[in-house]
């Protein structure tokens, strides 16, 4: 082959690798369609079901991987899969983005969650367990909330309700400007917040109790060394939200089996992994409590919608 002929032929095969990776790099920005797996009885649908940072992600999987089988085994032709988080921002960013073709978020992420494509169709029961709780040393110095000035308290994440928000709020209408006088800070996770302060890393930790009560039963010793300082009031739980182009009849069937998962034997043991006695349903009007609590929240202490 000549000198000339192979610098043809190599500019051609070159000038095709380039186009084929421009169109590879392109971002497809539509929400993603749920894809379909090979199973022994052909092709399924699977469905993204993503569970906001209520725990790290392993602990998502285990306690929550027994509700997809459930589902999966209930439902034909499809396959859910649960979808853990490493953060609350990776969470929020793939929810606001429509990845998830069901999802378990927050109050506050639930009502995020509306002006991008879902809608509620239940949410978790137990209200009175959706309140923050701030944890001390039993052996510390901390009596009333002017203790915490100057002091470190850990959180699990800015947009956390119920173990950040809410806590945050207590504190500022307590005696203290909780922006100022406290030193924040936010360690990623649950179970990261309890440890910080039973570490002595912070002189407080805030939570919400589910969690308190799952990783006290697993370390004795918390319980034995930590004690809820203070409580606040209740917000309706965590949310069950879909995206509004999921067809109606699995929305239905999936409903109808989270519904009734407290009914029978299996369902409490699922339930029970979750601190939970039962899912119900709930429509977009149920969280007009948390829009109310989130607009006092922003004027009277931050806007949790810049965090990032």
């Amino acid at each position: 082959m000549s000198l000339f002929r192979f610098r043809k032929v190599f500019g051609t095969i070159l000038s095709f690798i380039i186009i084929i990776g421009v169109v590879g790099c392109q971002e497809n920005t539509a929400p993603p369609a749920p894809k379909f797996s090979a199973g022994s009885e052909g092709e399924k649908q699977v469905y993204r079901f993503g569970i906001h940072p209520l725990h790290n992600p392993a602990r998502l999987h285990e306690i929550f991987s027994p509700l997809m089988s459930y589902l999966n085994q209930n439902i034909d032709d499809v396959e859910f899969r649960v979808e853990a988080s490493r953060n609350y921002a990776a969470y929020d960013k793939k929810l606001f983005a429509g990845e998830f073709h069901f999802s378990l978020p927050n109050p506050y992420q639930t009502v995020r969650s509306l002006e991008h494509g879902y809608k509620v169709f239940g949410k978790m029961g137990d209200d009175d367990n959706f309140r923050g709780i701030i944890l001390v040393r039993k052996d510390s110095n901390i009596k009333s909330i002017s203790d915490l000035k100057g002091k470190p308290v850990s959180y699990p994440a800015p947009t956390a309700l119920a173990a950040t928000m809410m806590p945050q709020y207590y504190i500022h209408t307590h005696g203290l400007d909780v922006m100022k006088d406290v030193d924040n800070r936010y360690v990623g996770s649950q179970e990261s917040s309890i440890m910080n302060v039973f570490l002595g890393d912070t002189v407080a930790g805030a939570t919400w109790p589910p969690p308190w009560r799952a990783l006290s039963k697993e370390r004795p010793e918390l319980a034995r060394e930590l004690e809820i300082k203070w409580q606040t009031k209740p917000l309706p739980n965590n949310g069950l939200v879909v995206r509004q182009d999921m067809p109606g009849y699995l929305v239905q069937k999936v409903s109808r089996l989270m519904f009734e998962l407290h009914k029978h034997e299996g369902g409490r043991a699922i339930l029970e992994r979750m601190e939970l006695t039962r899912f119900e349903p709930a429509t977009d009007a149920t969280y007009q409590p948390v829009r109310e609590f989130l607009a006092v929240f922003k004027k009277a202490v931050r806007d949790p919608a810049s965090e990032k």
